[in-house]
């Protein structure tokens, strides 16, 4: 994917995948056991760190809701490691370029000449909602869906007026912490009260729980992240009873 040709080394940006290790690409899979050193994000399942090579540097960079570490400091870890090693992975969950920074850390190793290639990953927005038995689009009740994240919702980068009017359905990551924000803001724009929520917690694994409420009750549920919010009619269904 990089032109880039002034070092030997490369940088891989896997997607890992919703959270199930069953569910990284064969592509992923066979860059993990050839890697001389991995970068790991905090959700990733760590079974899959067992498929690296003995002598594989391993690197958590994990981000935890009100951590400190930033995301300066792991590009130019990802910059250092490729000095010395051949093979560096960068393992991210879901897909490294859905609200996974990817695009960030790509550009800083395009401005140090480093190679890199990006490896797809099956994103929690689209496989969290169908392994809860919810289908983002349905014949008469949904033509659409939005993916957002509700890690920004007190700035102006979000058009809650128009998610409104466009009358699809919203899947909302990173949403948990501020979902009393999320919620006022989609009724004060014109949403009903009564619209129906579906709250996904640890997608794809056996620990998956999935709570159907509706928007007026999203600030009151008891809930802690991960989870994602899907947001519409849809959130009715059920394909897995």
């Amino acid at each position: 994917m990089s032109t880039y040709e002034s070092t030997n080394s490369t940088v891989y940006l896997v997607g890992a995948g919703p959270g199930d290790p069953e569910l990284i690409s064969v592509k992923g899979h066979k860059l993990l056991q050839c890697a001389d050193a991995i970068v790991y994000d905090r959700l990733i399942d760590k079974s899959l760190l067992d498929l690296s090579k003995k002598g594989c540097e391993m690197v958590d960079v994990g981000k935890s809701p009100g951590g400190n570490i930033d995301q300066d400091q792991i590009n130019k870890l990802l910059v250092e490691l490729s000095s010395r090693h051949k093979s560096v992975v960068r393992l991210k969950g879901g897909d490294p370029f859905i609200f996974g920074r990817g695009g960030e850390e790509v550009l800083e190793l395009i401005k140090h000449g480093i190679n890199y290639e990006v490896v797809p990953g099956i994103t929690s927005a689209t496989s969290g909602p169908l392994l809860a038995g919810i289908p983002l689009t349905h014949r008469g009740i949904s033509a659409g869906f939005v993916v957002i994240t509700g890690s920004t919702v007190e700035t102006e980068e979000i058009n809650y007026k128009a998610l409104v009017e466009l009358n699809s359905t919203i899947v909302i990551l990173m949403g948990v912490t501020n979902r009393d924000v999320i919620k006022s803001s989609l009724i004060e724009n014109g949403m009903s009260k009564d619209t129906p929520i579906a709250l996904i917690r640890w997608a794809s694994y056996d620990k998956q729980e999935v709570t159907r409420i509706l928007l007026s009750q999203l600030s009151q549920v008891d809930l802690k992240p991960p989870a994602i919010i899907v947001v519409g009619k849809v959130a009715e269904l059920d394909f897995l009873l």
